[in-house]
């Protein structure tokens, strides 16, 4: 499970906010060194470096240099790791078996299972030119075809996904395509329940509504993202392009509709309402910030994709609850003291807006 939004991956010669250090919290650099002179020792040759890129909100992204070369480390956040989730080894697999598709993905390099190295699981892969546009500071200086040019190229790219044939790249057994819909239901009501901390009214009325109305999927057995949404990309404007698809923890084989109707949950409900200005998750996402409507995006889906659109008012209304977990389990984490860097104070705002969309949506079916 991925939590919103911070992952980021720096335009060329961006500041990354921070000065590398020998060993950035969450990274043993000392442990790394030794773990690729063994297994890549090409890339234990000099000194290592590296940079916390961003964190805390999600797995930990670090920029390594290494080898003479600058790769990317992602491993799981600090502390309060919910179950199934920050998979890295499932992040390394999907990657590496798209690369050879019409997908981009960045280069994968090398996964490690044994914690003992560095503290958690990771992976590293190659760094990719670009940027993570997730700010109005960011989309603000776009002219109006950019920003259309780059929402389009959000959906081609999620539309290219969906069309992979998951037994042709080697994915056939990534996950079970039956019965996805009530899983995820059923999945993230458990999150939810170890996430608790305070009273969230709406909730719990939201998951058994859900529960209670599970559609009979029609386009089963696609690559799904699971949290798929502008600022995991990596994109170019000048000409558009999007150069990687970045975190791929939630990835599955499942329905379509649900990254869908996650995306419209990050786009319409989030990014054009009052949460969006200033909120790092949906501060430069949506009509508000200039870019097309989620219906314009689907239209363009929809067409570029063999997947039956459909109603997606309980896909919505999925996404709205997954959302509001998600939140939830990173508010938590913030009142630990278990998060790194800054804007964590105002995720938990967002929870009962979302659980109120998602009730909206399915009453009005």
């Amino acid at each position: 499970m991925t939590e919103p939004a911070v992952d980021a991956y720096p335009a060329p010669g961006a500041p990354t906010g921070s000065t590398p250090a020998r060993s950035p919290k969450g990274l043993d650099l000392d442990r790394l060194a030794g773990y690729l002179g063994t297994h890549r020792p090409e890339l234990a040759t000099g000194p290592l470096r590296a940079t916390l890129i961003a964190g805390g909100k999600s797995n930990l992204t670090y920029l390594l240099h290494a080898g003479g070369q600058e790769l990317m480390l992602r491993r799981p956040p600090l502390g309060h790791v919910l179950a199934t989730a920050h998979d890295m080894a499932r992040e390394f697999r999907v990657i590496s078996a798209l690369a050879e598709t019409d997908v981009p993905v960045p280069a994968a390099l090398l996964h490690c299972a044994d914690a003992d190295v560095i503290g958690a699981p990771f992976y590293l892969m190659e760094r990719v030119r670009g940027e993570v546009f997730r700010s109005r500071a960011q989309t603000d200086p776009l002219g109006a075809d950019q920003r259309r040019e780059l929402a389009l190229a959000m959906m081609d790219t999620l539309a290219a996904l969906h069309t992979v044939d998951p037994a042709r790249v080697g994915l056939a057994d990534f996950g079970r395509p039956e019965g996805y819909l009530g899983r995820q239901v059923r999945r993230w009501a458990g999150q939810l329940d170890r996430s608790r901390s305070r009273p969230l009214p709406g909730i719990d009325e939201l998951r058994d509504a859900l529960a209670a109305s599970v559609p009979e999927g029609v386009n089963t057995g696609r690559i799904v993202h699971g949290d798929y949404r502008l600022d995991n990309l990596l994109a170019t404007v000048d000409p558009v392009t999007v150069r990687a698809v970045l975190d791929w923890e939630m990835a599955t084989l499942g329905d379509p509709l649900a990254d869908l109707g996650l995306l419209l949950t990050y786009w319409d409900v989030l990014g054009d309402s009052d949460l969006a200005e200033g909120n790092p998750v949906a501060d430069g996402i949506g009509p508000r910030a200039g870019f097309p409507t989620g219906a314009e995006l689907i239209d363009r889906y929809a067409g570029r994709s063999d997947v039956d659109v459909g109603p997606l008012h309980w896909h919505v209304a999925l996404g709205c609850f997954k959302l509001a977990v998600i939140c939830e389990g990173i508010h938590y984490r913030h009142t630990l003291g278990q998060t790194l860097g800054t804007g964590f104070d105002r995720i938990g705002e967002m929870v009962s807006p979302l659980v109120e969309h998602g009730l909206r949506a399915l009453r009005d079916r």
